[in-house]
């Protein structure tokens, strides 16, 4: 099978790495020429664009950061209404819900099948083929998008009709980024009370605070390898792409008229982090936990 993949960053790279490795003939497609020559050092093919690469192209995969690049890759391009009918749309970018169906029924419209498929599971679980996809779309598309889904992660949801995995999957995103700043919060509390912050992590971890961030994504410096917090905070995902899908979250919510005073929260500590510090906005999202250490007011008052 011949698979289109648009959008090689952090995450979409070892995505296209794990469905070259299982056999597909897999093109990596992007506008950065650093992140097609990586994709060429793992052995892929590589297009500037997914028009000049479609010959043959039986499914599209993209991992993109916004409505706008969507809309840009298939709508403003022509791309969807130059793909042959029976070509697969798989798109795993985190976007609006009204964005995710827009392109549903585009596709729709010209006898495309879509999956809107956003991703949990972070870039070691991209890396590791790990992923878990949280599916909106038909029965019979999601079924055709299923082996695909497989090679590059652990579970494959069907969350509901067009948009549903985006809905999902901000719902999730939302609750992560409640998680992240309260356990945050509560590593500082303790670490300003003399506690180290690795055994103050086991403690949790073995009592009823214990989450997946504590498991999985430690914050805080030290503690747990292979974090971004291990690595500066860098990698990972990024601050910015969390400040979007607060958004989202909050955007819906007031749509449907749902309470979310916690994730409002959450979005107001984000926005104080990177009024702290802009270059945080690059950071992982991990990197809260710098405004409640004070590492933040000691770097400014150096």
């Amino acid at each position: 099978m011949k698979v289109l993949f648009v959008g090689i960053g952090n995450m979409g790279l070892p995505m296209a790495i794990n469905l070259h490795k299982s056999g597909q003939q897999v093109v990596a497609v992007d506008m950065s020429k650093a992140l097609l020559a990586k994709a060429a050092d793992q052995g892929l093919e590589t297009a500037a664009s997914a028009l000049s690469a479609l010959d043959g192209c039986d499914a599209i995969i993209t991992m993109l950061p916004s409505d706008a690049a969507v809309q840009s890759v298939y709508l403003d391009s022509g791309l969807l209404e130059s793909l042959a009918k029976d070509t697969l749309v798989v798109d795993c970018s985190t976007i609006s819900a009204e964005a995710a169906k827009n392109l549903h029924s585009a596709g729709e419209a010209l006898g495309v099948s879509v999956v809107d498929a956003p991703v949990s599971g972070g870039t070691a679980g991209a890396k590791a083929g790990t992923l878990s996809f949280i599916c909106g779309g038909s029965e019979d598309a999601i079924k055709r998008a299923t082996p695909l889904l497989q090679v590059m992660g652990a579970n494959v949801f069907h969350a509901g009709a067009a948009g549903a995995g985006q809905i999902a999957k901000i719902v999730n995103n939302m609750l992560l980024a409640v998680l992240m700043t309260g356990t945050s919060e509560a590593l500082s509390f303790g670490v300003d009370n003399g506690l180290d912050p690795a055994v103050l992590s086991d403690i949790m971890k073995a009592s009823s605070g214990n989450n997946w961030v504590l498991e999985k994504y430690n914050p805080w410096p030290g503690v747990m390898d292979g974090v971004p917090a291990a690595n500066g905070y860098q990698g990972g995902f990024g601050t910015a792409l969390m400040q979007k899908d607060l958004g989202l979250a909050l955007a819906l919510a007031a749509q449907s008229g749902s309470e979310t005073p916690m994730g409002r929260c959450a979005s107001e500590q984000y926005a104080a982090l990177v009024a702290a510090q802009e270059s945080a906005l690059g950071d992982d999202f991990s990197g809260i936990v710098r405004h409640y250490s004070g590492e933040l007011d000691q770097s400014e008052d150096s």
